[in-house]
């Protein structure tokens, strides 16, 4: 398998196509704004948040509230306050995919070992903690606007569709771009805790790699994988493998993308940045399309 981006910023990278994003690509991306909205692309997290059966939900505990002063609790000078904790998967909602996440061969993105990400260390090399903040234009290719709806469960969206959504919005491709795909999958759930995983669509290898090529900074999508599932015969996540591992693209999964598309705005200020959890393999995430 080929590693396109291996050694491009360097044998300790480990930030990948983050590192098309620079002060210019910044600055472009704020002379973006019109109104100066504000348009959430984050699912609210909750204990009903749809997650794949090998991962826990979310835990929603109360360390303090108004219960313990009902009970008697002290109130020094009337001062009261709630507080809470969360246990929950980094992998949960609209969340973001660390270069450490997917890899194959036994090597991660540019190289690193595999061996290296460990249940007591987290990762090594390539954490959610080694990316940075995300600023930098982002783009809609709206599917669901190319094709009059929702794609169909098991639809695969080849370069061909990304190239038309990409014309249909007056929009080339650039370096250092957020491009971010909607399928129509996230908002034709049903509002249910139990959804299937198994079957969605997504974009394929071919439509990936004409991303990569163009130096996108990260691949995003309404959708839970990205990638269209079920996989083609005789892979397993290949987008994962080809994006993360061979080039360094950080993949942004579960985004809301209809408000953003009701805005018509084909090109937009991105910004998100994940949490900095050391050895994390990702991080959920809030970002927000400035328009």
């Amino acid at each position: 398998m080929s590693q396109e981006a291996w050694g491009r910023w360097g044998a300790d990278d480990e930030r990948g196509a983050l590192n098309h994003i620079g002060a210019e690509q910044v600055r472009r991306a704020t002379a973006l704004v019109r109104t100066g909205e504000a348009v959430s692309l984050a699912q609210p997290l909750s204990p009903r948040t749809p997650v794949p059966k090998h991962r826990a939900g979310i835990q929603h505990f109360m360390g303090r509230d108004g219960g313990d002063y009902a009970a008697g609790a002290r109130r020094p000078g009337g001062f009261q306050f709630a507080e809470d904790t969360v246990v929950m998967p980094l992998h949960i909602g609209t969340h973001i995919d660390a270069l450490c996440h997917a890899w194959c061969d036994d090597c991660l993105y540019n190289g690193f070992p595999g061996q290296g990400t460990r249940s007591t260390s987290g990762a090594l090399r390539c954490g959610i903690d080694k990316m940075p903040p995300i600023v930098t234009r982002g783009v809609l290719l709206d599917l669901v606007r190319l094709h009059g709806g929702p794609l169909g469960r098991r639809a695969s969206i080849g370069r061909g569709d990304l190239i038309q959504a990409a014309e249909a919005a007056s929009l080339t491709i650039e370096s250092g771009d957020a491009v971010l795909i909607r399928t129509g999958w996230q908002e034709s759930l049903p509002p249910v805790a139990d959804v299937s995983f198994d079957e969605e669509p997504g974009i394929d290898v071919e439509a990936a790699l004409w991303l990569a090529e163009a130096g996108v900074a990260m691949v995003g999508a309404d959708n839970f994988a990205i990638e269209a599932i079920p996989f083609p015969a005789g892979t397993v996540f290949p987008v994962h493998q080809r994006l993360i591992r061979d080039f360094g693209i950080p993949l942004l999964e579960g985004l809301v993308l209809q408000p953003l598309a009701a805005h018509d705005r084909g090109q937009f200020l991105f910004v998100a940045s994940p949490l900095p959890l050391v050895g994390g393999t990702g991080s959920p995430l809030a970002p927000v399309a400035v328009v």
